[in-house]
């Protein structure tokens, strides 16, 4: 076999085996909404959205898309406790 079929395979390998070789450290995304662009970031555990909702409650559908899309690669969001 070849260098890049070799190559092709074992890229292949990774992303069918992503939930036990992948994890996002950092990430910023576009993300179009319904009304506008949104802008989602993640760090080390930590999402942030530009948009009303996630300011006001540290969640919103943005970062509840992109957790769904990265599966286990990320954590999930933490919601606030109310104290």
């Amino acid at each position: 076999m070849d260098a890049i079929a070799s190559r092709i395979l074992k890229a292949r390998q990774y992303a069918a085996e992503r939930d036990e070789r992948l994890w996002v450290n950092t990430l910023q995304v576009k993300m179009k909404g319904e009304h506008s662009d949104h802008y989602v970031s993640y760090d080390r555990g930590s999402w942030s959205c530009d948009c009303e909702e996630f300011q006001r409650r540290f969640i919103c559908a943005h970062v509840m898309a992109m957790e769904e899309i990265l599966g286990e690669a990320v954590e999930p969001a933490m919601l606030p406790i109310p104290g």
